[in-house]
């Protein structure tokens, strides 16, 4: 296989696609709007797989980053200038809808944020709680 086809399927595995996580993921719908999700925290249950579809109103981009402190730290101070093949990270330009697909394995604490420049401290950020399965 040519290093094209390798990196094109690992891209594919790494967003869902492939594996039949597009097709089992729960539907959740998101606007960012004066810089805010509108949201502080979101509930989900160990094992699902959620469809994050998030729209940016405002006339800034954005970005919706989904992990563990150490990946929101790592985001705050990284350089990363687009998102988009890490299954719960993406980049939603001014005026756009992007989506994500994310799946949620063990019960604990996560976080959502937007790391741009100044969006993490102006406050947007959140909590996710992952339960157990009922």
């Amino acid at each position: 296989m040519t290093q094209r086809v390798l990196v094109a399927a690992l891209v594919m595995v790494l967003a869902g696609v492939g594996c039949g996580l597009t097709e089992k993921a729960t539907p959740f719908a998101m606007t960012i709007n004066h810089s805010s999700f509108g949201m502080g925290e979101m509930k989900f249950e160990a094992g699902d797989i959620v469809r994050f579809t998030v729209t940016n109103a405002d006339p800034i981009d954005h970005e919706l980053i989904i992990g563990d402190q150490r990946v929101q730290d790592l985001h705050e101070k990284g350089t990363e200038a687009e998102h988009g093949s890490v299954p719960g990270e993406i980049s939603i330009p001014a005026g756009e809808t992007r989506t994500t697909v994310y799946k949620f394995d063990e019960a604990g604490t996560l976080f959502f944020a937007c790391h741009l420049p100044g969006h993490f401290a102006y406050g947007m950020h959140g909590d996710i709680i992952v339960k157990e399965i009922a």
